[in-house]
């Protein structure tokens, strides 16, 4: 009872006044040190062991994959194995979950035949586990093989592989399983919405909070979770505010999982005030917590309040880490704090040890080119090349976005724009502003002879799009439609407008 409520100095207690104890006794001491997160403990228990089941060395392995130690589980199955005992499927599950943790899966594959080899590749269990193991590496066709080759699929193993295609982006495979699965659970319907939410299908996500509800099946803290992220992408707080309201009258408001989930969704739908009342209510706030808060002032332009909030969470000593430094730099950049965000960059660094990326590179970027240090910017760039060139990194672009806006030098975007388009010939971002930056500084022939090259390339640019809300119903509005109630009403007002601006009387 102790050890399940995580109360390892009661269960110990308890254990050395047994003047009687079996192995029972010993395996549960050990699951109260290894729940408590005390391994050096359950460690010195271990050794006092006077025989060692499979159960306790499933228990010490558990603990090493919980703590995200996955090496130090394999190393002490390896001991396992040259003690003469034998894996059963505790055991893979166990290990199958600690090599989803390493950066490749050789281990991974290692394990698998070792389960194929002990015959444990008919339990469900073991399969769910490798399905989840293939799906962190991106290895799809295995999962779905594994998936296809089972004689007994249980619910968990459906949910698996609706979780492997959703969290791929594979959404309508995964839509498709849903459907077909024999029997959904709280876990399926929550793998369904933030797949949805992952993949920016934000009504979709909301719409199937809708109907889980309407199934009478209650939504558990991460299923909150799920739909409060596809709320954060909505373009109108309304959604949001609703599922708030469902999580308070369940009484899961209070979970902290669900509380950063709302505070991040009121701060990047901008409603400040809203994030700031859930952060002050949260009693056991974590880094998590911290971080949310900070950014959520950070991308609102509250530089003042982000940096208090460092401040408040440097006196918990709590240890900032990189989203850490991403919130901190970005209320830099929006301020134009250089020096303040410099300082924060070398101590992210020199002092934590924090290696950067790319979002905290474009953020010292966008503080030298807003103080109009755009050699400084690119020399920065040009001393880390392996950053800048890693994928999904955008440093180039957000660069020479800012060369155009501002009207810069031709031959400093220019420089930049070969770059961009170079490195990505398949987007239309480098061509369409490196041309708009020719045109700006009257290359005409320079910058069609670059929208020849786009199209010889197949690129398309993408149409512009943007959204009101008016009176809790969102508009959308693409470049080049026409499809438009009441387009001509639309257009006499915008023409009212910019003649009022143009010959507006000074007050």
């Amino acid at each position: 009872m102790y050890a399940k409520c995580a109360r390892a100095a009661d269960a110990s207690r308890a254990f050395r006044e047994m003047t009687e104890r079996n192995a029972l006794s010993w395996c549960s001491l050990l699951h109260a040190f290894v729940v408590s997160g005390h391994m050096e403990l359950a460690h010195e228990l271990f050794d006092e062991m006077p025989t060692r089941s499979n159960v306790a060395w499933n228990t010490l392995l558990m603990g090493h994959s919980r703590s995200g130690n996955a090496k130090q589980c394999l190393a002490l199955f390896n001991e396992m194995r040259m003690s003469g005992l034998t894996c059963d499927d505790a055991t893979l599950c166990i290990l199958i979950d600690a090599c989803a943790e390493l950066p490749n899966p050789s281990n991974g594959f290692a394990i698998h035949k070792t389960v194929v080899q002990s015959g444990w590749n008919d339990i469900p269990e073991v399969n769910n586990s490798l399905i989840s193991f293939y799906a962190k590496f991106n290895l799809l066709d295995y999962a779905v093989q594994i998936f296809e080759c089972m004689k007994n699929r249980t619910t968990a193993s459906w949910n698996s592989l609706i979780d492997a295609h959703a969290r791929l982006g594979y959404i309508e495979q995964a839509a498709a399983l849903f459907e077909s699965a024999p029997e959904t659970n709280v876990i399926s319907w929550t793998a369904m919405i933030g797949g949805f939410a992952r993949n920016g299908s934000t009504s979709e996500a909301l719409a199937l909070f809708v109907k889980m509800t309407q199934e009478h099946i209650h939504p558990d803290d991460f299923a909150f979770g799920a739909v409060l992220h596809a709320c954060a992408s909505a373009p109108c707080l309304a959604s949001g505010r609703m599922v708030h309201t469902c999580a308070f009258r369940s009484g899961f408001a209070s979970y902290l999982y669900v509380a950063n989930s709302l505070m991040d969704m009121y701060a990047k739908c901008g409603d400040v005030e809203g994030a700031t009342n859930v952060f002050d209510a949260i009693h056991q706030k974590d880094l998590v917590s911290w971080n949310t808060m900070l950014f959520g002032f950070a991308i609102n332009g509250l530089s003042k309040e982000a940096l208090a909030v460092y401040e408040s969470m440097s006196s918990h000593n709590i240890s900032p880490d990189e989203v850490t430094f991403t919130g901190l730099l970005t209320a830099c950049s929006h301020s134009g704090l250089l020096e303040q965000g410099r300082a924060f960059f070398e101590s992210m660094m020199s002092v934590h040890e924090v290696q950067p990326k790319p979002v905290h590179f474009s953020c010292v970027l966008d503080m030298y080119a807003r103080s109009g240090n755009i050699a400084k910017a690119i020399e920065m760039m040009e001393h880390y090349p392996e950053i800048v060139k890693s994928p999904g990194s955008d440093l180039s672009e957000a660069l020479l976005s800012f060369c155009s806006s501002e009207n810069l030098d031709a031959w400093i975007g220019r420089k930049v724009g070969d770059s961009v388009v170079a490195t990505a010939p398949a987007r239309d971002t480098g061509y369409v502003m490196l041309s708009n930056l020719l045109c700006a500084s009257g290359q005409w022939d320079e910058a069609e002879r670059m929208r020849r090259a786009m199209a010889e390339q197949g690129v398309k640019k993408s149409p512009g799009c943007s959204w009101i809300e008016v009176k809790g119903k969102v508009k959308v509005f693409v470049s080049g439609e026409e499809a438009v109630d009441r387009i001509d009403s639309v257009y006499g007002v915008i023409y009212l407008l910019d003649y009022e601006m143009r010959n507006s009387v000074p007050l």
